[in-house]
């Protein structure tokens, strides 16, 4: 089911009342119709299938170029997302960096993009997000490890309670052999976000 903008126009103009404004001045006439169409594009991925996109896989033995099998990761680094948190519904953004270890099955990079940008366009927490990425890919690729690493600045960190501009949060997800801290030790480094590898082995 698609978001239902005809009722986020009318709760948007309950809300307006709400905090004591008018919904008819000028200046908020257009809001719910704003508001209606900034929430079909933030929830978006609410209903989608985030596994989808890897539907389509590439065999590495018989596909166009078998002799580029891979013999380590695939590394995306820096993909940039941006989701709401659920918690006071306002936005955090970021980059997501996806590492996958293939095995028979490859995956066009584009794919991964989606799966999240999908799962991202939903309320969210980062930690569940980061989460699902992992399974979406492990559970749907022939993959032997996964890695995803979220950084995010978060709007509820950044304009309320401590109000901290510069702060970010940074999450790890693994799967398979990037279980194993030493693992996934030089992917982090690759990555090049954050703390220094050994700091990370735990999380």
């Amino acid at each position: 089911m698609a978001v239902d903008r005809e009722r986020v126009e009318r709760l948007t103009r309950e809300l307006l009342e709400a905090i004591g404004e008018d919904p008819d001045r000028p200046g908020l006439r257009q809001t719910p119709a704003r508001m209606a169409e900034l929430y079909a594009e933030y929830f978006a991925g609410v209903h989608e299938d985030p596994a989808a996109p890897l539907a389509h896989t590439i065999s590495v033995a018989r596909g166009p170029a078998p002799e580029t099998l891979p013999s380590g990761a695939v590394l995306m680094r820096g993909v940039r997302f941006r989701s709401v948190c659920e918690h006071h519904l306002l936005p955090f953004s970021g980059h997501a960096h996806l590492a996958y270890l293939p095995g028979e099955q490859v995956v066009g990079l584009g794919a991964l993009v989606k799966v999240v940008e999908i799962l991202a366009a939903r309320p969210q927490v980062q930690e569940r997000l980061g989460e699902q990425i992992a399974d979406t890919i492990a559970e749907h690729l022939d993959a032997r490890g996964v890695l995803v690493v979220l950084d995010a600045t978060h709007g509820c960190v950044t304009m309320r309670g401590g109000r901290q501009p510069e702060a970010s949060t940074l999450t790890i997800a693994a799967r398979g052999a990037y279980a194993d801290p030493a693992a996934r030790a030089e992917l982090i480094t690759l990555i090049g976000a954050g703390p220094a590898p050994e700091s990370w082995g735990d999380r």
